[in-house]
């Protein structure tokens, strides 16, 4: 009877399995009919090729040279001035990221391979977090949290568009979990692997830090710090310059781009008192950090409530960011689904989760412009959800939701 059972839950395991690796398989497939009809994908396609001119032919993915080819591979041409250059700006240690899909030199196929480990990204992202809010949805609900994380408006776009900011928010998130389940290297190791997008994983890192220097486990700034050391020397052997070289291209960036911040965005929507009103909303966004970091490096356990509120702090309070990368909220965004569902009942969950979805598409679709000439989304963008996020962070724990 035993080997019976014991052999029953061996093929359910392996169906389990197959039925997985179907699904992957059909996504592949999906996507690479999308990539093959659809030309784009601009984010991973600029660090794809220059991940190639790297590998294969000892090019700095920095260089005139690359910056060349990438323009040409997306403009057919050399880029103007007044437009998307194009160029490199992550540190050189990201290449370890895509070093598996440059090996692919059929751009399409490439680009389909790594839209779907996106996707799957996207679900360990929902599984970690539900976790780390301690919340089991029942089947219909989880059920939608999954459609709802993989077609909704911050998670399609940077699907589409190649983002890496998809395997920052895991990394993130998956260093929380190391951090809960005392895991502190891998959460030291994690946290610097989203250093790939450093602007990103600044605030969050500080949090950390500051948090596990507090609580004597040390080990966590010493293994985040010492794999960047350790990454970026390995980069150095490669391209000597690396270090000057990124930094320059993280200084023109912001030259060729649409606004980077909230602040720059509330220039352009009010001329006359735009930067008044940037500043002040960075200043109550750093005065409510300070003090919520104060309170929370005290805590024992890991204060996920001030973590969440610091993420969606960090896309309003001036350092360069995008929309595009919105999907760090996702975190943030179960936190308060969780609370909603404990305080009012799952009903409010559904509502939430369609407001977000029809919303946030309908208002990128309305609000549609061009920006040289290249279809761009909106800066007012840069609102809906983190201020949701920052109206149910404060307001559930107001109401004593930690």
């Amino acid at each position: 009877m035993k080997r019976s059972s014991h052999r029953f839950h061996r093929l359910r395991h392996l169906a389990a399995w197959a039925l997985l690796l179907l699904a992957v398989g059909l996504l592949v497939w999906v996507n690479a009919r999308f990539a093959f009809q659809n030309p784009g994908g601009n984010d991973f396609l600029t660090r794809w090729v220059g991940t190639r001119a790297l590998l294969f032919e000892g090019l700095s993915p920095y260089s005139d040279e690359v910056a060349l080819r990438i323009q040409t591979r997306a403009y057919g041409r050399p880029a103007r001035a007044d437009e998307d250059q194009m160029r490199m700006a992550y540190p050189l240690y990201s290449v370890l990221i895509f070093a598996p899909f440059a090996l692919i030199p059929n751009y399409p196929l490439a680009r389909a391979v790594w839209m779907t480990t996106l996707e799957v990204l996207l679900v360990a992202l929902l599984v970690l977090s539900l976790r780390l809010v301690r919340w089991k949805p029942p089947a219909r609900l989880l059920g939608m949290l999954l459609l709802f994380s993989l077609t909704w408006y911050h998670g399609v776009r940077a699907v589409i568009n190649g983002n890496a900011v998809v395997w920052v928010a895991f990394f993130l998130t998956a260093a929380v979990w190391a951090l809960e389940t005392r895991r502190d290297a891998w959460a030291g190791v994690l946290l610097a692997l989203a250093t790939i997008k450093p602007h990103l994983a600044l605030l969050p890192l500080l949090f950390v830090w500051g948090w596990s220097w507090r609580q004597a486990r040390r080990q966590v700034v010493a293994w985040t710090v010492g794999t960047v050391v350790v990454l970026s020397l390995a980069g150095l052997l490669v391209v000597p310059q690396w270090l000057q070289q990124n930094l320059r291209e993280v200084l023109a960036y912001p030259g060729y781009t649409p606004p980077t911040t909230l602040q720059a965005a509330l220039r352009g929507w009010f001329s006359h008192w735009g930067t008044l009103l940037g500043w002040a909303v960075t200043l109550a966004l750093a005065g409510l950090l300070v003090w919520a970091w104060a309170r929370a490096w005290q805590q024992a356990a890991f204060p996920l409530w001030t973590y969440a509120l610091t993420l969606v702090a960090s896309q309003w309070i001036g350092i360069t960011t995008d929309p595009g990368n919105f999907i760090l909220l996702f975190l943030p965004l179960v936190w308060v689904l969780a609370r909603l569902a404990r305080r009012f009942g799952e009903g409010a969950v559904w509502g939430v989760l369609l407001v977000l979805w029809v919303g946030l598409w309908w208002l990128f679709v309305a609000t549609l412009g061009q920006y040289h000439g290249q279809p761009q989304q909106s800066t007012v963008m840069f609102l809906p959800l983190p201020g949701i996020l920052l109206m149910g962070l404060l307001g559930l724990r107001a109401q004593g939701e930690f």
